[in-house]
Order: structure tokens, then C-alpha cells, then sequence
């Protein structure tokens, strides 16, 4: 198994990302809950009907949880918690919930082992690893600029929606170029 990506040129205007190739993910495809759920029947002894009754209840459950504003964590897996956006006041006085919180959003950290040298690694990334999508080596024999792809951690890539080559729609770039921020 293997994380696929292509490439994608950074557009933004005076940076110094501006014109550098970076690596993006890209998915091939979307798996749901009844397939999981399906996939977790065939490991293990229960059907998936019970599997699918759990998981409803664990998302209201959690639902109700973090709106009576608590961390849920969930073994081997992450935690969860409500993010607030909101806009700065001049004063404490001064600020209103009503006038200054402008939305919530959930914040998910994966949980994260050490290894014997005290490396940490996040729970899903263990194993990894990352491999060219077949369709940007066909992309760079038509003359792209780049002939090598970008390797190890810490490329964030850049902004902008350019697609040097045709691949699934990711809708958007999903975050996969900004920076990890757990």
C-alpha cells in the first residue's frame, strides 16, 4: 500500500514557494462507513450491522460530548475537541460572544507513539509511505519541468488550484499542503 501524489506547481505571487514543484496527495478513492464496517465484519466476529449501530451511537455520543465542552479521546486513534474562530477585542471588557466569536470548527490530533529513540509518530502514519501516481511520470515525458519528485517530511507545498496533470478530483486541496499544526 502506498500514499500516492503528484505534483503541483506553486502559483502564489512573491513568495518563496512562488514556482516550485511540491507534492500533494491525492485519493483513489472514497471508503465509507457501511465499508468499513463490511471490512471490519470479515477481521473480526462481529456483524456489521452491530458495527454500524455502534458507530452511529459513538458520533451522537461524541456529538454531545464535545458540545458540553470536553476533549474526546478515543484510543489508538485521536482526540477531538470545538475550535473557536473569533475576532479580538480591544479589551476584555469589550467582548461579546455574540459579536466576536464568528464560528466553531473541530480540531482532530491523531494519536502519536515513540519509538525506543523517542520519536514520535502519529498512530495513522506508521508505515507510510509515499509513491509517485503513475499518471505524473507519463505528465513528465510530455516535457514538464520537473524530473525529480520531491522527497522526505516537511514539504508543505504551496497554495493555488493548478493541476499539472489530469488525476481524481480531490475537491479542492483538502488541506493536504498546509502545514501539520498538532
Amino acid at each position: 500500500m502506498s500514499v500516492f501524489y503528484r505534483l503541483h506547481q506553486d502559483k502564489s505571487k512573491n513568495t518563496s514557494r512562488t514556482g516550485k514543484w511540491y507534492a500533494r496527495m491525492v485519493p483513489t478513492t472514497v471508503v465509507d462507513t457501511r465499508q468499513l464496517a463490511a471490512i471490519m465484519q470479515r477481521n473480526c466476529t462481529v456483524k456489521k450491522s452491530d458495527i454500524l449501530a455502534v458507530l452511529d451511537e459513538l458520533v451522537e455520543t461524541m456529538r454531545d460530548q464535545l458540545q458540553d465542552s470536553k476533549r474526546v479521546k478515543l484510543d489508538g486513534f485521536g482526540s477531538f475537541k470545538i475550535g473557536l474562530s473569533s475576532i479580538g477585542a480591544a479589551t476584555a471588557n469589550e467582548f461579546s460572544a455574540s459579536s466576536h466569536i464568528k464560528g466553531m470548527h473541530i480540531v482532530f490530533s491523531p494519536e502519536r507513539t515513540s519509538d525506543s529513540t523517542g520519536a514520535r509518530t502519529k498512530q495513522f502514519l506508521q508505515g507510510a509511505k509515499a509513491e509517485e501516481l503513475p499518471l505524473n511520470v507519463n505528465e513528465r515525458k510530455k516535457g514538464s519541468p520537473s524530473q525529480t519528485s520531491p522527497t522526505g517530511e516537511g514539504n508543505q507545498g504551496g497554495g493555488g488550484n493548478s493541476n499539472p496533470s489530469p488525476a481524481p478530483s480531490t475537491g479542492g486541496n483538502g488541506g493536504d499542503d498546509q502545514p501539520d499544526m498538532d
